[in-house]
């Protein structure tokens, strides 16, 4: 039953445990198919064929299958979404901006950053900002939420060789609503916050990608406390882990800290899907 929306099994015996009760919530459905590739970049196929990629930060990423360091084998990219303006979110964006004339939806002010500096022309820029609501794909709306955290665009200068740090706007979380009607809530990098319950009650998500690393974001035990105070989803993907040494949150320790949430809770490895 578990090869109808991963596309292998995962081995680990408490995710499969998850898994088991979320079964029967997507068996009939399987449109949507959710692409771990390392801290916070996703690949997301919509029920409509469209591909979302949040964060890429790849070919520097320890944990990024190494076929996708070739950002080609990517495919097609018709959504691009970057969160905030630090390397490991940020870094890949720019190329694959280029390469398929797709904008980069980031914080407003991170694009008027990468717009006066050159890093991509204005028409790839867009500005928008939290509580904003855009359709960069036609079916697929993306409303930009608050995320605690920082940014700052640091930049080498082609005139000097040094970097530079630049005004890298206010960080964000996404929700990403498919053509069906699918909420996801990509967090971004954040901390624990209060109005996460408002987020939860006005959008209601059914998966949720969390950070869990800790040091520069929530760890287990905080993400943990955030999605059983708040969040009813169908599903929980942690994410940015593993690849800083300073970031030393497991996937274990989550799924620890998640027991008695009834949610299930998918532990991805990088380069393995999840459909829904």
């Amino acid at each position: 039953m578990f090869n109808r929306f991963l596309n292998r099994t995962l081995r680990h015996t408490t995710l499969a445990l998850s898994l088991m009760g979320a079964s029967a919530l997507w068996a009939q459905t399987p449109s949507t198919e959710v692409q771990w590739l390392g801290q916070s970049a996703f690949k997301i196929t919509t029920p409509g064929g469209k591909t979302v990629i949040t964060d890429p930060w790849l070919k520097a990423n320890p944990l990024t299958p190494p076929e996708y360091k070739n950002l080609e084998n990517l495919g097609k990219v018709d959504v691009l979404l970057v969160s905030h303006a630090h390397w490991d979110h940020f870094a890949d964006a720019p190329a694959l901006a280029l390469m398929h004339h797709v904008k980069m939806y980031a914080p407003g002010d991170m694009n008027q950053t990468a717009t006066l500096l050159g890093i991509l022309p204005p028409e790839l820029l867009p500005r928008f900002n939290k509580s904003g609501t855009v359709e960069p794909a036609p079916g697929i709306q993306v409303t930009a939420v608050h995320a605690e955290h920082s940014s700052v665009l640091v930049w080498k200068n082609p005139s000097t060789g040094k970097d530079e740090a630049h005004v890298g706007g206010e960080p964000l979380g996404f929700i990403i609503t498919l053509e069906n009607g699918f909420k996801i809530y990509h967090m971004g990098d954040t901390g624990v916050f209060g109005d996460m319950k408002l987020i939860a009650e006005m959008y209601k998500p059914d998966l949720v990608l969390v950070p869990i690393g800790g040091n520069f974001t929530m760890g287990p035990t905080e993400a943990a406390y955030a999605l059983k105070a708040w969040f009813k989803p169908q599903a929980v993907i942690p994410m940015h882990y593993g690849a800083n040494p300073l970031a030393k949150g497991t996937a274990a320790q989550f799924v620890d800290a998640m027991k008695g949430s009834g949610i299930p809770v998918l532990a991805l490895k990088p380069g393995e899907r999840a459909k829904f």
